[in-house]
């Protein structure tokens, strides 16, 4: 792995573990094992670096979420399999989390790719929901925007309940809850 990619992966870990202002210079050198000077000499600073890894957390995390999405089975086969996919709840999402910190937050750059994220998802998920509804999966009557949006929330709001519970448990009933919503708008609801 070169210097910037080492660089990168600790900015990473670091912004998940301790958000942006808990992420110094010096602990991204550190866990990097990288010089002093090799952070300027690949990035202008520590804002250009956080940017390249929350872009590079939010690129994996949309090919995770695609890998699940595009991926065999009827539309609720695959909202599921994305919900139910092996993370590691107990840490949060990596990119719902930057949203509660105050300095990504309030820096349009750094917002900018959380942003973007977080509306590919809903997107991607009224995408999928769109589909099962013109196949007649789902009812006609089911709004795939809100749907999707509603899926996001329980997700992001699941996390927050398992951290702050020390638990999985509420994490696994806001998804379980979420998808028996979903399952009463199926043609066939005993599915």
């Amino acid at each position: 792995m070169s210097t910037a990619d080492r660089l990168v992966e600790s900015t990473r870990e670091l912004l998940w573990e301790r958000g942006y202002t808990g992420t110094s210079p010096k602990a991204i050198l550190r866990r990097a094992g990288a010089g002093q000077g090799s952070m300027y000499h690949h990035f202008t600073g520590k804002q250009d670096l956080a940017l390249a890894a929350i872009r590079r957390t939010a690129a994996e995390l949309r090919a995770a979420a695609e890998a699940q999405l595009s991926g065999p089975g009827t539309a609720q086969e695959r909202v599921t399999a994305y919900l139910r996919r092996e993370r590691p709840v107990l840490r949060g999402c990596p990119i719902g989390r930057l949203t509660q910190d105050p300095d990504v937050m309030a820096d349009p750059e750094l917002r900018a790719p959380v942003e973007e994220t977080l509306d590919w998802l809903r997107e991607r998920l009224a995408e999928v929901l769109d589909e099962g509804r013109g196949s007649g999966e789902f009812a006609a009557a089911l709004d795939a925007r809100a749907t999707a949006a509603a899926l996001v929330a329980a997700l992001q709001g699941g996390y927050v309940l398992a951290r702050a519970s020390g638990s999985e448990a509420p994490f696994d009933q806001a998804v379980t809850g979420v998808l028996a919503l979903l399952a009463a708008h199926t043609t066939d609801p005993g599915t």
